[in-house]
């Protein structure tokens, strides 16, 4: 699969680079190489013509710091440093055909920088940089599940944390409708269904620290169930649930209700009494 995936983009990304001495063209990408935080990347490397392994040498580093990331030199993978020790791999059977990319798992944002690919054999030379933009986006909410009385107001939890500027925030219930939703910057009231219209709200004062919290007002028993918080970058989507249950009486309905006990209960102790009192 990653070598399906080295060729596919060998085909639509690579560009010639400059090389230090001609003859040896050493390819590699055409532009940043944005990876989510986590994931992993291809750092493309590669020549036309394959080179002899007895003569080669790559050598990728990183070139602010000067850090030997991984090396190919005498016919053997060498050199890894601990911050890149087992995320940082050669296509080893490639080699032989001129791909000297370089495969990082697991990024971090340290990872974040331009590396070199830098090819040597015995009488050329030439290199290729390519920069690594790591990106993230993490949305969590608070307790998976959250309750309510009827008649009350709740707060559905949603938070993000994002490299990316953030294009749309949506809450939607287990059946695709929508609760409400923030896009380009704006709160769009109109877009909540009829059944959450003058319902539902953000927290706007919190929105720009992350907080797309919904607030849902007069709870209902039809509002049971799953709220889904979804976030969209121009890059990224990620999404966080909350299970809104135990949708009982309120603090005030079941104040009312004792109060009814207790009226219920002197009415009809007063009329025992009245009734004892006319038969005596």
């Amino acid at each position: 699969l990653h070598l399906l995936y080295y060729f596919e983009y060998i085909r639509s990304n690579l560009i010639l680079s400059t090389l230090s001495v001609p003859g040896l063209h050493v390819e590699g990408p055409s532009g940043p190489l944005q990876v989510q935080l986590g994931d992993s990347v291809l750092l493309p490397c590669s020549v036309r013509t394959p080179v002899p392994l007895e003569e080669l040498e790559v050598e990728w580093r990183r070139s602010d710091s000067e850090t030997l990331v991984l090396l190919f030199q005498d016919g053997e993978v060498r050199g890894e440093e601990p911050e890149f020790r087992n995320r940082a791999h050669f296509f080893t059977e490639e080699i032989s055909r001129g791909n000297f990319s370089l495969f990082l798992t697991d990024v971090t944002p340290a990872d974040a920088g331009t590396y070199r690919c830098s090819v040597h054999t015995e009488k050329e030379s030439g290199d290729t940089t390519a920069l690594i933009s790591v990106v993230r986006l993490v949305v969590s909410g608070g307790a998976r599940a959250v309750s309510a009385g009827l008649g009350e107001d709740v707060i559905l939890s949603c938070s993000v944390d994002s490299s990316e500027q953030i294009e749309e925030v949506v809450w939607k219930t287990d059946q695709d409708i929508i609760v409400l939703q923030y896009k380009d910057g704006e709160v769009l009231p109109d877009s909540s269904h009829e059944r959450y219209r003058g319902r539902a709200e953000f927290f706007p004062a919190e929105i720009h620290k992350g907080n797309f919290s919904l607030r849902l007002k007069e709870v209902r028993t039809e509002d049971k169930g799953d709220f889904m918080c979804e976030v969209h970058t121009s890059l990224l989507s990620a999404s966080t649930t909350v299970l809104l249950e135990d949708l009982g009486l309120s603090l005030l309905h079941v104040l009312i209700l004792l109060l009814c006990i207790i009226a219920a209960l002197l009415a009809l102790s007063l009329s025992s009494f009245m009734c004892l009192k006319m038969r005596g």
